[in-house]
């Protein structure tokens, strides 16, 4: 007699079957126009100065842009404190042999959510598999009882998830990590830009950055009503995308709040893309203070191998302390215990970290920010740029004298701190920005390009500040450089 075959399909979205040549693909897909589109994924009279022209643009562009100014809020940022709750992991690794687990009945809902057996997926190396619904429980059961797989990858939040999920439950959630599988829980959101897949995270990085912000707080409480607890790793999907350098600043910086968020809630903040795009993005970017780094990173690379390797996308180094897992193979049927599924095939070798890391202060102080910038009426307000930080700017013309836009911190103690700006370039700035940092030993100055590398954070380097509330870091008028000069946003960080 044929055995009865519980087979959970995608009914929407779907991916390349097969992969073209040195194609890295993964993760769901929903219809685009070609097949190809698929394979793809995973100034008698003076005549005014330049400076004066320039201060004169700069306001005609001011009053021209403020019906598109962008509300971000968030002035002031203050991450204080990682993963204060972090919680030890037991190492786990897949078994060797199969153990069979007799079917949970199903708990009655009650005023308190039941809870998942630790982090997740926690310490663990082994094989793994994701599919668009969580499974029945029968199913389950089923897998756990006679597969290879003791981890699954389950789609907790994000607006561009394509199945519903009837069975994804606390208690759902209870019963799988008391039978002892580990869990990968995914957020499918925000989008890359230039992705075809929606919705799109904004082009615009300060936007993005918020979006993350946004997304990561969303799935931190989606992993709290289904009882996954912190230090457990959250995986932001960002489908494959033809990476280009906005739209990889946009992904950036809408990781980089991704992450910085999810630390504040207490979880570890991971990613799932294809090698060719997000992965190879977030790779190049690992080692540029600009962004902040995730703890784990997934990688789409069907190159049927059941390991971690990224191949030529991620170098060896990166990422390298059971920070990865690996999807290597997609959309294939397996049956185990008679049940049949459609899966992706993943292996994992991942771990929390057991002893936290140093608490790490940071604050980021915007122009906007009440209390905490000051600067003379000399100082226009702008919004022009795209590069912006927050809704606007300050820009002035050099003069010989200071008058310095000064950003007003309070400094919890003593101490070596990373002093980080932030400002929109332009050819017509000036190349020899004077910023002053109020050091325990006095005023340093360290001329900034404004020219070039804007719409990013610029370390200008550490010093000695001293504790207590004052002007810590200024940009002054002063100077031999030529062209306007801005103040925008400061970023100080204990070392």
């Amino acid at each position: 007699m044929a055995s009865v075959r519980h087979i959970s399909r995608r009914p929407v979205p779907f991916r390349c079957r097969r992969p073209a040549p040195g194609c890295a693909t993964g993760g769901l897909r929903r219809p685009t126009t070609t097949p190809q589109a698929l394979c793809e994924r995973k100034a008698g009279q003076r005549r005014p100065s330049i400076a004066t022209h320039r201060f004169v643009v700069e306001i005609f562009r001011t009053a021209r842009s403020q019906a598109r100014i962008s509300s971000d809020g968030g002035n002031v940022r203050v991450t204080a404190g990682w993963l204060a709750s972090l919680i030890l992991a037991a190492a786990i690794v897949a078994p060797a042999e199969s153990i069979a687990v007799a079917a949970t009945p199903t708990q009655a809902s009650t005023a308190v959510t039941p809870l998942a057996t630790g982090p997740q997926p926690g310490t663990f190396t082994g094989r793994g598999f994701d599919t668009c619904a969580a499974p029945s429980q029968t199913t389950m059961n089923a897998w756990r009882a006679s597969s290879p797989y003791g981890a699954v990858g389950i789609y907790i939040s994000g607006a561009s998830r394509s199945c519903s999920q009837p069975n994804l439950t606390a208690s759902w959630v209870a019963n799988q990590t008391g039978n002892g599988w580990r869990l990968i829980p995914i957020e499918l959101g925000y989008q890359a830009p230039c992705g075809t897949r929606t919705p799109k995270m904004s082009a615009d990085p300060t936007t993005a950055r918020s979006q993350g912000v946004s997304a990561a707080n969303s799935a931190a409480n989606a992993a709290q009503a289904l009882g996954i607890g912190t230090a457990s790793t959250i995986y932001n999907d960002i489908e494959q995308y033809p990476s280009n350098a906005s739209c990889r600043a946009a992904v950036l910086s809408f990781l980089s709040g991704w992450t910085e968020q999810l630390h504040v809630r207490g979880y570890l903040a991971g990613m799932y893309s294809s090698g060719s795009s997000g992965i190879k993005d977030v790779c190049d970017a690992y080692d540029n203070s600009s962004y902040t780094r995730l703890d784990q990173i997934w990688i789409a690379w069907w190159n049927g191998v059941a390991d971690t390797d990224a191949g030529s996308y991620c170098a060896d180094a990166y990422y390298a302390n059971q920070q990865r897992l690996h999807q290597y193979a997609g959309e294939v049927t397996e049956t185990w215990g008679g049940v049949t599924m459609k899966i992706d095939r993943n292996y994992l070798d991942v771990r929390v970290t057991q002893t936290p890391p140093p608490q790490q202060w940071t604050t980021t102080i915007d122009n906007s920010a009440s209390g905490g910038f000051t600067a003379s009426t000399a100082w226009g307000t702008s919004a022009y740029s795209g590069q912006r930080f927050g809704t606007d700017y300050r820009f002035t013309s050099p003069v010989s004298s200071s008058d310095v836009a000064w950003f007003r911190s309070t400094i919890p103690a003593t101490g070596s701190y990373e002093i980080s700006v932030w400002y929109p370039a332009d050819a017509g700035y000036n190349n020899q920005t004077p910023y002053l940092v109020e050091t325990t030993t006095g005023s340093r100055s360290v001329s900034v390009n404004q020219r070039v590398n804007g719409g990013r954070w610029v370390s200008i380097g550490v010093f000695t500040l001293a504790a207590g509330t004052g002007n810590k870091v200024g940009v002054s008028r002063w100077t031999s450089g030529t062209g306007l000069m801005v103040a925008d946003a400061v970023r100080i960080t204990r070392v």
